[in-house]
């Protein structure tokens, strides 16, 4: 594939590696595009601090980089500046209208929490409660329908232990706004290489059967994880049993403004 629009720095806490060691080793895997879309910060309260995310006063510092080195890389590979974005109701508008005041190429989606990280759940823990995975996908799809995300990343995020005919009829509502939206559904490499719940069989036999259109994303939180999918032998085989086809992986963005 030409693209990977999911890519980290060490701002969110849980990443490692310079920038240039992730253009470096995108380059050198044969991509002609590399989006950097760490986690965005958020307008907390004062007296609230998150451990996975930059901070708001970071926003600058981590533009200011990316756009110097697009510049000297732009012989190589397109950089491009993006976010990965939770939607919440009570923060979204504020951050969007921060955002707009740096030169952003797109955002992603990310549901982590739910309804956000102060106040909610973590969407990745495991849950058998039907109300966390209703919740989980009217959250999402409150989310795409702002019509500012590019993509919805790990579609299937949401670690849910219950009944696969209940899973099924909550997430065909991902799939069918995705659908109705042409917002494409992520496909998460670092997911797969971790063994996490995602991406799983039941979600994308379903959205591949309602015909979906498809992403993948490195969600590189190390340099050496901007890697082609066919080093991946065993991701190859999911994404053939789901009948998902890479190309050249290049999505059409939406900007922000």
């Amino acid at each position: 594939m030409l693209a990977n629009y999911h890519t980290h720095t060490p701002r969110c806490m849980h990443a490692v590696g310079d920038e240039r060691s992730y253009i470096e080793n995108a380059i050198n895997n044969g991509f002609k595009v590399l989006g950097f879309s760490d986690h965005t910060p958020q307008p907390y309260p004062s007296d609230y601090t998150s451990n996975i995310r930059m901070g708001m006063h970071e926003l600058e510092n981590y533009v200011t980089t990316l756009l110097s080195l697009r510049e000297e890389y732009k012989d190589d590979i397109q950089i491009l500046i993006g976010f990965e974005v939770e939607y919440t109701r009570k923060y979204f508008d504020k951050l969007i209208n921060e955002l707009r005041n740096y030169p952003v190429d797109y955002i992603i989606q990310g549901q982590h929490f739910i309804p956000d990280e102060i106040e909610g759940f973590y969407s990745g823990a495991l849950t058998y409660d039907e109300k966390n995975l209703i919740d989980y996908v009217d959250y999402t799809i409150e989310g795409m329908e702002t019509g500012l995300f590019s993509y919805l990343a790990h579609p299937d995020l949401i670690n849910f232990y219950g009944d696969d005919d209940v899973f099924k009829k909550h997430m065909s509502r991902i799939v069918e706004a995705s659908i109705n939206l042409h917002i494409p559904l992520e496909v998460n490499m670092l997911g797969f290489q971790d063994n996490r719940n995602y991406p799983c069989d039941p979600f994308f036999s379903l959205a591949s059967e309602m015909g979906a259109d498809f992403i993948l994303g490195c969600d590189a939180h190390s340099p050496d994880k901007v890697i082609q999918p066919e080093s991946l032998p065993e991701f190859m085989e999911f994404l053939a049993t789901h009948h998902i086809k890479i190309g050249d992986n290049i999505c059409k963005l939406r900007p922000i403004k």
